[in-house]
C-alpha cells in the first residue's frame, strides 16, 4: 500500500506513520524510529510492483493492483505461488532500495560497506563504495518479517511468508557482483580497484520468476517441537532457502471475480501465433478473441546529419491487435 501513496509527500513526521494504512502497530513503531528510511521503503515497494507487473505481463495473472487493501486483492491472502512471488519481490524491493539509499549517502544510519577493504587474491584492490547489503537485508528482515513474527511464526501461512521473504533477499545476496575501475597511464589497467555491487533489480526479478515457475508445494510437519514446511509430494527433493514455496493451488485467473481480486483476461491483448501462455488460446481461456487493425506510426529511414542531429521519416503501417473476448 505504501507504493500507492502518491497523496503523502515525504514520510518525515511521526504523525505520517500513524496514517499509513496496511501497517501493523509494530511496523508503525518502526516507522517512527526510522523516519529517514521510510521513503526508501516506499521506493522499494514501488520497485516491487513495477517488477512484478513486468515479469507477469504475458500471464493470465498480470500482477495488477487494486485500490483496496491488500492492493493485489485476495490473491495474496491465499497461500498460492502468486502470493509467494509477491512476498519475495516485496521483501527484495525493500532490501534493494534501502541498500541503494545507504550507498548514495541519503541515510545517516548507514553508508558504504567498509568491511570490504585491502587486497584480493585475484590481485585487485578492494576500494570504492561497496553496497551495504547487510544493512538493507537486516532492515528488510526487521520491517517486513515483523508482520509474520507478531502473529507467532508457527502457522502454515506465516512459515510460508517468512520463507519467501528470505528467498527474495537471497536473490540479491546470491547475485552480488564485483565492479571495477582501471587505473594507469591512458587507462592501461596497471592496477584496478573493485567494489561489491548489487545486481540490477531486473536480474532479481528474473531470478524470482524462475523460482516461481519451479516453486514447491509444501505442507507443515514437525521435527521434534519445531514446525517446518516440507514438500507435499515426498518424491520431490527438499526446497532450499532460495526456492519459493506455496500451500494452495492457484485459481485459473480466467474470469472476472472482483470479490477475490481477479480481473480475468477479457480485454487482454494476446499473441495469435504463440502456443505459450501469452497465446490467444491459453490467455483467452477458450473464449476466443477479437482482431482489430490499427495504424501505427514509426520512425524510419533515419539519417545522421553533420553535426549533430538525426532526422527520420514517419512510416505508417497497419498491424493486427488481438484481444480476448
Amino acid at each position: 500500500y505504501l507504493a500507492k501513496l502518491s497523496s503523502v509527500g515525504s514520510i518525515s513526521e511521526e504523525e505520517t506513520c500513524e496514517k499509513l494504512k496496511g501497517l501493523i502497530q509494530r511496523q508503525v513503531q518502526m516507522c517512527k524510529r526510522n523516519l529517514e528510511v521510510m521513503d526508501s521503503v516506499r521506493r522499494g515497494a514501488q520497485l516491487a510492483i513495477e517488477e512484478c507487473q513486468y515479469q507477469f505481463r504475458n500471464r493470465r495473472w498480470n500482477c495488477s493492483t487494486l485500490d483496496t487493501l491488500p492492493v493485489f486483492g485476495k490473491v495474496v491472502t491465499q497461500g498460492t505461488r502468486e502470493a509467494a512471488f509477491v512476498y519475495a519481490i516485496s521483501s527484495a524491493g525493500v532490501a534493494f532500495a534501502v541498500t541503494r539509499a545507504c550507498s548514495s549517502g541519503e541515510l545517516d544510519k548507514c553508508g558504504c560497506d567498509r568491511t570490504v577493504q585491502g587486497g584480493s587474491p585475484q590481485g585487485f584492490q578492494w576500494s570504492g563504495c561497496s553496497d551495504n547489503i547487510a544493512y538493507g537485508v537486516a532492515f528488510s528482515q526487521s520491517f517486513v518479517d515483523i508482520r509474520e513474527r507478531s502473529k507467532g511464526a508457527s502457522s502454515n501461512r506465516a512459515l510460508m511468508n517468512l520463507h519467501n521473504n528470505e528467498a527474495g533477499r537471497k536473490a540479491i545476496l546470491n547475485n552480488m557482483r564485483v565492479e571495477c575501475k582501471c587505473h594507469g597511464v591512458s587507462g592501461s589497467c596497471e592496477f584496478k580497484t573493485c567494489w561489491k555491487a548489487m545486481p540490477p533489480f531486473r536480474k532479481v526479478g528474473n531470478v524470482l520468476k524462475e523460482k516461481f515457475d519451479g516453486a514447491t508445494e509444501v505442507e507443515q510437519s514437525e521435527i521434534g517441537s519445531t514446525k517446518v514446511l516440507v514438500p507435499k509430494n515426498s518424491q520431490f527433493k527438499p526446497h532450499t532457502d532460495e526456492d519459493l514455496v506455496y500451500l494452495d493451488s492457484s485459481p485459473d485467473f480466467c474470469d472476472h471475480d472482483l470479490k477475490n481480486g481477479v480481473l480475468g483476461t477479457s480485454g487482454r491483448q494476446c499473441n495469435k501465433t504463440s502456443k505459450a501462455i501469452d497465446g490467444c488460446d491459453l490467455m483467452c481461456c477458450g473464449r476466443g478473441f477479437h482482431t482489430d487493425e490499427v495504424e501505427v506510426v514509426e520512425r524510419c529511414s533515419c539519417k545522421f546529419h553533420w553535426c549533430c542531429s538525426v532526422k527520420c521519416k514517419p512510416c505508417h503501417r497497419v498491424v493486427e491487435i488481438h484481444t480476448c473476448r
